[in-house]
Formats: C-alpha cells, sequence, structure tokens
C-alpha cells in the first residue's frame, strides 16, 4: 500500500473553507495521483461551521475578527485529525498555506490586515510535534522533485 499523506480538505476541492469555499489545486492532484490521501479540516473537526468568520493567530491563540476567541476549537479539531494520522502511520502532510489551523512556516499575524508573519497553524504546530513532517501546498508545488 502508498504511503498515507495527510492533506487539508480543502486542497481537494472540499467547501471547508472558512468562506464556504475550497482552495482546490489542479497541480497538486495531478502530483498526488496513486498517492493514499488522508483529507482533514481541523476547523470542521473541531465543531466550527462553514461558512464561518475568519480567523487568525495572535500570542499563540486563535481569535475571531471581533474578538472572539476559538482557539479550543482549533486545538480539538487538531487532535482529531491528528489521531487520524497516527493511525494510519502518517509521515507526511501536505497543508494550506497560511491558514491558522494549516499554515506551515507562514500565517498571518493576527491584526487581519493581510500581514503575514514567520509562523505554523496550530494543527501544524501538533503535527511537527507528534514527529510528521510538515509542507504547505505552495512549497509542496514549488519544491518537489517528482518522478
Amino acid at each position: 500500500m502508498n504511503e498515507s499523506i495527510l492533506i487539508s480538505a480543502c486542497l481537494l476541492g472540499e467547501n471547508c473553507r472558512f468562506d464556504g469555499k475550497n482552495s482546490l489545486r489542479q497541480e497538486l492532484l495531478e502530483m498526488l495521483e496513486g498517492k493514499h490521501l488522508i483529507p482533514v479540516c481541523p476547523e470542521v473537526e473541531g465543531g466550527l461551521s462553514t461558512p464561518r468568520p475568519p480567523a487568525e493567530i495572535r500570542e499563540g491563540r486563535v481569535y475571531r475578527g471581533n474578538g472572539a476567541e476559538v482557539t479550543d476549537q482549533f486545538s480539538e479539531g487538531a487532535r482529531i485529525c491528528l489521531e487520524r494520522g497516527l493511525v494510519q502511520d502518517v509521515r507526511l502532510a501536505i497543508l494550506k498555506s497560511r491558514s491558522p489551523a494549516c499554515g506551515c512556516g507562514q500565517i498571518y499575524d493576527g491584526s487581519f490586515s493581510k500581514k503575514l508573519v514567520p509562523g505554523d497553524g496550530i494543527f501544524t504546530k501538533i503535527l511537527k510535534t507528534a514527529g510528521i513532517d510538515c509542507i504547505s501546498d505552495e512549497d509542496y508545488i514549488d519544491n518537489i522533485e517528482h518522478p
């Protein structure tokens, strides 16, 4: 059986983003053809609705633009999705760039001004702590050599 890969469900065309849309990356799908993909959305798994107000990380906590904190939902969803990956012995996750859950290397700064800062989303942090390699969809497409 092929190696299992966790992947942000929005990248596969699932309408689970905060705005009710998806982030389908056809090129990514073609690159991953034949691989065992495990789609996850930590925000939805944590009980947040679709659509939902946007959220950003500030000082390690997750907030909506109106100041409402949703860290617990993000953390619970991350835990559920991590368990799904661990059960299938996942070693790699391909995650939606800049997301407060799945951002890998860069996230928004929490000011809702579209300013990017170095950092990882809540789910990405828990994956890395568990020893799972994480890469953003953009970095995967731009930097991974494929046969």
